[in-house]
């Protein structure tokens, strides 16, 4: 049905998956529900919220920028959504070119919310200047069917302007408007102390090149309630599987490694969804690290926390919303200064919480700008999202696997045997398809017995040390 023959306004959200998608954790870490890291679902489940109204659907597009869509998404919906984060990067170049191919072919609104560049906190954007191409194409591409691009803060602000784009507005980022225009934090004890409960967040990159992993291990003999939450998807395989292939597992500081003593000790986690992540930080006192959304998590939950910032991305949104904040690099030359206590102390919660609603307006105001309603403006301030989410269980945070009990093998192995039966019957019906094709002589057949390498690798990977305890070899 074409969208003048419907009553109610589609509009299709970048995304890994749904809000309302319950996806088992060893399944969600096969999708990537993520798309690699799972800050992405805090501020599309926010931007989810905020433009479901009573006549408006929001249907996640699993992330892929398939440009032979194009058609059937000029057919079904009214409005392509596409929440940003540090897009202007040079890694994520080729996702930006593939994003505005599909773009381009595309008659609906196209309206991105937060992008931001990334370069250091000197706001130097010299390595960006071989992508500036790629960044004039896709910022055209979208301003020939919006009216503006909402950036993430000042710097991107300024990048922008400087290439001569003038319909630039900063609006922050969406996951920080989850509850619209409330947002109370307050500091829960007068001090922190060693029995106090932390949450401590970074990234491969912080840990193993600016620094970070000296905070996390002074931190971590200090207060013995810490608790490490990764973010990525390779932290979150290396928990549940204690699966080492991806490069991150080179960086054997970081507490979601197996070797790290935090992992034997449980103090690590990773989240699949938003709403969990939130709910578990509501018990904390505090949460500090080099992440942003891991941060902003916190911040929603109405827990304290500060960033160590180490790049423009969160430097600039920090600035934006008066998230307290320092410099990681400052902070690792005095590790002192960067204690849980001391960070706590000076936190100033005032203006991020006094400067929210005008924020916020800001916000829905570029969302009225480029055609787009908002429940807290047009419907019920997100009630009947809270209640759907609310009645829905979702998976528990991921921990490290230490225990070799009979569910947690089991749990594991079920899904790695259905996964072996359904790969045993995509390779037979292949060869039937090959063998229909006259093709089977030249064509290289797969035993069905056995999974494809990369799913054996990883069956084999999972039957390590934890299983060896298990069967009590010693090994």
């Amino acid at each position: 049905m074409s969208s003048k023959e419907r009553s109610e306004k589609r509009i299709l959200l970048r995304s890994g998956k749904s809000p309302y998608d319950v996806v088992g954790v060893e399944e969600a870490l096969h999708r990537d529900v993520i798309a690699t890291n799972s800050g992405n679902l805090i501020f599309s489940d926010a931007a989810h919220k905020i433009l479901e109204t009573p006549g408006t659907e929001v249907v996640s597009n699993g992330m892929p920028s398939d440009v032979s869509a194009a058609g059937r998404i000029n057919e079904e919906y009214d409005a392509f959504v596409i929440p940003l984060a540090n897009a202007f990067r040079p890694s994520f170049e080729s996702a930006l070119k593939r994003m505005t191919r599909l773009i381009s072919k595309l008659r609906i609104p196209v309206v991105v919310l937060g992008v931001g560049a990334q370069t250091g906190v000197s706001y130097n954007p010299e390595r960006l200047k071989r992508m500036e191409p790629t960044v004039r194409e896709f910022c055209a591409a979208v301003l020939e069917r919006s009216a503006s691009i909402g950036v993430r803060g000042e710097f991107t602000e300024q990048y922008l302007k400087a290439m001569g784009f003038k319909d630039v507005e900063v609006i922050g980022c969406p996951s920080l408007f989850m509850h619209g225009d409330r947002l109370s934090v307050h500091k829960k004890a007068l001090e922190l102390t060693p029995e106090s409960r932390i949450a401590i967040n970074g990234s491969h990159s912080a840990v193993r090149a600016q620094g970070l992993d000296r905070i996390i291990t002074r931190t971590h003999e200090r207060y013995p309630y810490l608790r490490f939450v990764g973010q990525n998807l390779s932290d979150a395989r290396q928990l549940h599987w204690r699966d080492l292939s991806d490069p991150n597992a080179a960086v054997t500081a970081m507490p979601s490694h197996p070797d790290h003593p935090m992992y034997r000790e449980d103090k690590v986690r990773v989240y699949v969804d938003p709403i969990t992540w939130i709910d578990d930080l509501r018990s904390f006192d505090f949460s500090f690290g080099s992440r942003i959304h891991g941060n902003i998590a916190a911040l929603l939950a109405g827990t304290p926390a500060t960033v160590l910032c180490g790049d423009s991305r969160t430097l600039e949104l920090c600035r934006y919303f008066e998230i307290p904040h320092r410099r990681l690099d400052q902070a690792v030359k005095d590790p002192e200064s960067a204690d849980p206590a001391k960070l706590y102390a000076e936190a100033d919660f005032g203006g991020l919480v006094g400067g929210h609603r005008e924020r916020f307006e800001q916000f829905t105001g570029f969302l009225g700008r480029n055609g787009l309603e908002n429940t807290f403006t047009h419907g019920d301030g997100g009630a009947a999202f809270e209640e759907r989410m609310r009645s829905l269980t979702f998976p528990a945070g991921i921990r490290p696997w230490n225990e070799a009990d009979v569910a947690s093998l089991t749990s594991r192995f079920g899904w790695l045997h259905n996964r072996i039966d359904e790969l045993s019957l995509d390779n037979a019906r292949l060869q039937k398809d090959l063998a229909r094709a006259g093709s089977r002589a030249k064509a290289p057949v797969v035993s069905p017995a056995l999974p494809p390498a990369s799913v054996y690798r990883r069956a084999r990977r999972a039957v390590g040390r934890p299983i060896r305890r298990a069967l009590g070899t010693g090994q």
